[in-house]
């Protein structure tokens, strides 16, 4: 390894340990290779920092993320949760059940898993202590269940992959629906078996016509994923254009309908999401500088040929890709690790024969599942502050999750065809 790399790993290392922003570190060892390594004029820095924020699939990011700050605000939440338990509620382990699926609802229009443990995980971890649900236990499901907010679509993780790799985002967002699934199913099977096992009390079974009631009253909220995904499936809209029309549609629902918002939380509402999307632009600005110091280096390249040389099979490289992933995502949020690891990683997949959209589905998840792993994750922090309990605590938790997660994951790995099911039944 050159001198020089060991000195940009260095510096990047020593950033990170030291606490310095991610954003920073990135653009600092990024500036120091181009302009003192490289020699180049520091003016392409600037030039870099303002091509990689003029990107139109950055918008689409944005109106998510004011779409989940309306839901978070008004009724949205709610109701969505109020329709999970009225379908699952009534069976052992229901409750934790139905936060499971509110999750599914929620990340189907929010995009991202940080929002779904604030409105969903922050409701239910309480509600599941209340109704006699052991705190390990409704800590550790409902810290997990919220990586379906990056897995089913809309996804902002899968947003930047697709504006690196090219990919097509409708039907790489296809990718993410029969996993998403996959983990709704086996989390709430876990969930049925250790709770009728510890003998947990069950709920009356609602009748037909309160759970009419209810679904009739939902009726707005659950309609905002099927205009999504029916108005981009249809081609009425493009994703970026339902993100607006996502907007809309909640502000409308909350203001006029539910009227759970008033106009003058309108403007908060909007200002936090700014203030989120403009700290999600520094990082892909960051990470943009520092991936054009590996572009000019050809450190892709170099990797790729360093890994052909030494791996032979296709199943060998997706499982060490893994363990990677998942190291990383202990360490690195996932907006960062897409940007700066995908470029690295896109060059060796077409040597091994694996599609893009399998990796970046499976990326997505690895990164995905980092949110609940110790020192770093996001999610830990989050639901140690609901309980006031400290990170063992809750990193002990999640692992029976993880777990499942994780075996999700193997399979996922291992059988491509099941990934890319539903983008070549609808793109052929």
């Amino acid at each position: 390894m050159e001198t020089s790399y060991l000195l940009i790993l260095a510096i990047l290392l020593g950033c990170l340990a030291t606490t310095v922003p991610v954003f920073m570190a990135l653009f600092f060892t990024g500036t120091v290779g181009l302009v003192y390594l490289i020699g180049i004029d520091p003016q392409i820095v600037i030039e870099v920092l303002y091509r990689s924020m003029d990107k139109f699939a950055l918008i689409v990011v944005m109106f998510f993320v004011l779409c989940g700050n309306i839901m978070t605000t008004g009724s949205i939440v709610e109701k969505l949760i109020k329709t999970a338990n009225v379908l699952v509620g009534f069976l052992p382990g229901g409750l934790a059940m139905a936060g499971v699926l509110a999750c599914g609802f929620f990340g189907a229009i929010s995009g991202s898993t940080v929002a779904t443990v604030v409105a969903i995980g922050g409701f239910m971890i309480p509600a599941l202590i209340q109704n006699d649900y052991d705190e390990r236990f409704s800590v550790g499901i409902m810290t997990t269940a919220p990586i379906l907010g990056v897995i089913i679509p809309p996804s902002i993780a899968m947003i930047l992959y697709a504006m690196v790799s090219n990919d097509a985002l409708e039907a790489l967002f296809l990718t993410g629906f029969i996993p998403g699934i996959l983990i709704m199913i086996a989390m709430s099977v876990y969930a049925y078996l250790v709770c009728k096992k510890r003998g947990m009390k069950t709920t009356e079974r609602p009748s037909m016509k309160e759970a009419l009631a209810v679904m009739k009253e939902s009726v707005w909220a659950l309609f905002l994923p099927v205009l999504i995904f029916g108005g981009i499936y249809s081609g009425m809209f493009t994703a970026n254009e339902a993100a607006v029309v996502a907007c809309f549609y909640a502000f409308l629902v909350e203001i006029f309908i539910h009227k759970s918002m008033k106009l003058q939380q309108v403007k908060k509402v909007i200002v936090s999401s700014a203030v989120t999307s403009a700290t999600l632009l520094i990082i892909v600005a960051g990470a943009s500088v520092f991936g054009e110091y590996l572009t000019f280096e050809q450190i892709p390249n170099k990797i790729a040929n360093a890994v052909v040389n030494s791996i032979s099979s296709p199943w060998v490289f997706l499982l060490s890709v893994n363990l990677l992933l998942l190291l990383i995502g202990m360490f690195m949020d996932i907006i960062s690790a897409t940007l700066i690891l995908t470029p690295i990683f896109l060059p060796l997949l077409s040597k091994f024969g694996i599609d893009t959209m399998h990796f970046g589905l499976l990326m997505t998840i690895n990164l995905g599942i980092g949110y609940c792993t110790p020192p770093l994750g996001v999610s830990l922090y989050i639901s140690g502050a609901t309980v006031d309990r400290d990170l063992l605590y809750v990193s002990r938790a999640v692992m029976p999750f993880l777990l499942i997660q994780i075996a999700i994951l193997l399979v996922l790995t291992f059988w491509p065809d099941l990934v890319l099911l539903l983008p070549r039944w609808v793109y052929g």
